[in-house]
Parts: C-alpha cells; structure tokens; sequence
C-alpha cells in the first residue's frame, strides 16, 4: 500500500478516473485542497506518490497564491528523493516550472477536444508508450509548457508542441486531462466559471459542440486513461508487493 498525497486547487478538478484506480489498488489517498486551506503546508516524508492536478491559477500566480510556490518545493522534493510524480495541467506546468522549462501564454488557448501524437522518444516511455497512434484528448488551458532541458517530450500536438514530458525516470507532466470522465467534463460545461472563460476564449467551439464532440471521443479517451494510469500506477507497486513489503506508515 502505497500512501498517495494529491494537491488539489479547485472542486471541479479531482483526481477524476484516477481515484477509483487508486484505491482499487488499495493505496490510501491524502487530498490537499487549496482552495480550501490556501495556508496549508504539506510535507512529503510520508507519502510514496505525489500528484498534483490543475486549476484556473498560473504558474506566475505566486503573490496571490502563495501555495504554488509551497507545491514547487515538494516537486523539487519528490524529484530528488524520486518519488512517482504525476504534475496535470497546471500540475504539469508547475513540474516544467521547476526544472527550468519554459511556461506561459499559448499562441490560442485550447479547449476540447485536440489531437494528441506519440512523440519519437514515446515508445520507450513506460507510461504513455501505449499511445501508439494520434488520438484527441480532451484539454483546458490557456497556458502550456515546453520540455525541459533535462526531461524528455513523450507527447506532443501540431497545435502547441510538448504535451507530455518524463523527468528523472519517477515524475511525468501531462498538459491533457485524461483523467476526466463524462461526469466531470458535463460538469465543467455546465458552471458558468467555466462556460464563461470558454466564451471569452475567442474559439469558435461552445458547450453544446463540445459535448458532441465528448460523446464521440470519450471512449477511446477512458479507454486510454485505464492503460496510461495504470502503467504509472504500477511504479507505486503490485498487490503482490505490497503484501511482501508493507508501508512502514
């Protein structure tokens, strides 16, 4: 068993599919939500796994949020001790942060569905080598990353570059959300935070064609995320191993 600590910004962008996962596995899950306790310092020393999803905040955000600069210290800390990181959306924005990746304002935000493609280094990457052909992943952001230096682009989209990188073999940034399900992206259609930044975004698409397009690509979408998720699920461990070696904690 595997203690998992995940920092979490907003209400409407949970760990999603990922939840169930984990606990089938039985891994015990700490959720740190900021917006609820914005003063909130978690330590890592506890924990096996590190997540850390997205939010409306940027990167540069740091006066006002002063939590983005406490969640940067543990990702440079979970990447010396090399502990399992997953960094998603601005998760993954603040990981490229860290290592000295390029952040900021991409040439149009993008919003729905877009086209994900394997990157030349992908089919030797253990977590997403199981993307093997272009497929459309669903995306929210109006900020991207470029690879770090030292990390190694797995995904990538002719729209903005680098969608995906694997740093020190232990922590991955997603800029995609794989982890959404029908639920939540019904969800996020339907609050008007939401809806209202997808109006001012300057893109043609609306809730409705966006939920067309939901219904046609989901599928293949989960289909993806139980492959990917559980390939990174599998470096906190087998069941098998954890009866062998259990958590100390």
């Amino acid at each position: 068993m595997a203690r998992v600590l995940v920092l979490q910004h907003v209400a409407a962008e949970p760990l999603g599919v990922l939840d169930p996962m984990l606990r089938s596995r039985g891994h015990r899950i700490r959720y740190v939500n900021f917006a609820r306790d914005p003063d909130a310092e978690p330590q890592l020393k506890r924990y096996q796994a590190l997540i850390v999803l997205g939010g409306p905040m940027q990167v540069s955000d740091t006066r006002r949020y002063r939590h983005l600069v406490i969640e940067q210290r543990l990702l440079e800390k979970a990447l010396h001790d090399k502990v399992p990181t997953l960094g998603i959306c601005l998760g993954g924005q603040l990981l490229a942060n860290v290592l000295g990746g390029r952040v900021g304002p991409c040439q149009q935000p993008e919003i729905g569905w877009y086209e994900l493609r394997p990157s030349a280094a992908n089919r030797d990457d253990r977590v997403l080598q199981t993307l093997v052909r272009p497929q459309p992943i669903f995306q929210w952001h109006h900020w991207g990353f470029e690879c770090p230096a030292d990390a190694v682009c797995v995904a990538e989209s002719l729209e903005s570059g680098c969608q995906a990188f694997r740093a020190e073999a232990s922590a991955w940034a997603f800029q995609f959300h794989l982890e959404l399900d029908h639920r939540l992206i019904r969800r996020w259609l339907s609050l008007p935070f939401y809806r209202e930044d997808l109006a001012r975004s300057g893109l043609p698409a609306t809730p409705e064609s966006i939920g067309l397009e939901t219904h046609e690509h989901l599928p293949q979408s989960l289909e993806l995320a139980e492959r990917v998720f559980g390939a990174w699920l599998d470096l906190l461990g087998t069941p098998e191993q954890r009866l062998v070696l259990p958590s100390r904690y």
